[in-house]
């Protein structure tokens, strides 16, 4: 059976994009994403979690950098041609506006079928669902948990 993940709004496709990490990739609507930066400049503090590469520098703001593969329970790898996808936070938090999150690559816009058809892969936690796409499979990350989790740690 083919199920497709749920579409609440009614459009039938959206502007996406597909972020690499080390061991997946991610896929998000782009309005998610504020802007792609170059990794330099990271702050780094001891006895930080391992899911946390410390702090960096974007529009006159220091922003928390996350690993979601170390927060996925997995290592903090750092490759060779690293980026930073700068999130719009979801949280509510009235300090916290922007998350900024470690990439293995440079992300690729693509158009999506609003309705993709889930694949079947085990989910990884922070990971709220994973789907088909022609080129492989792309897991759907849960920003708002990768917030929290922060959150949690009295990091933010």
């Amino acid at each position: 059976m083919n199920q497709a993940v749920a579409n609440p709004t009614g459009v039938d496709s959206l502007t996406a994009l597909l972020l690499p990490l080390a061991d997946r990739t991610l896929l998000l609507p782009n309005v998610a994403v504020a802007e792609i930066i170059p990794y330099r400049g990271v702050q780094t503090a001891p006895d930080l979690p391992p899911w946390l590469l410390g702090q960096i520098g974007w529009r006159d703001l220091r922003l928390p950098l996350l690993s979601f593969e170390a927060a996925s329970g997995g290592p903090a790898p750092l490759g060779a041609t690293p980026r930073v996808a700068v999130f719009n936070a979801l949280g509510g938090r009235p300090r916290v506006k922007f998350l900024a999150l470690l990439l293995q690559g440079i992300p690729r816009a693509l158009k999506v079928d609003a309705r993709l058809p889930r694949a079947d892969a085990a989910l990884a936690p922070l990971e709220l669902a994973a789907v088909q796409l022609e080129d492989g499979v792309a897991r759907i990350p849960d920003l708002q948990a990768l917030e929290q989790k922060l959150a949690d740690a009295g990091l933010i």
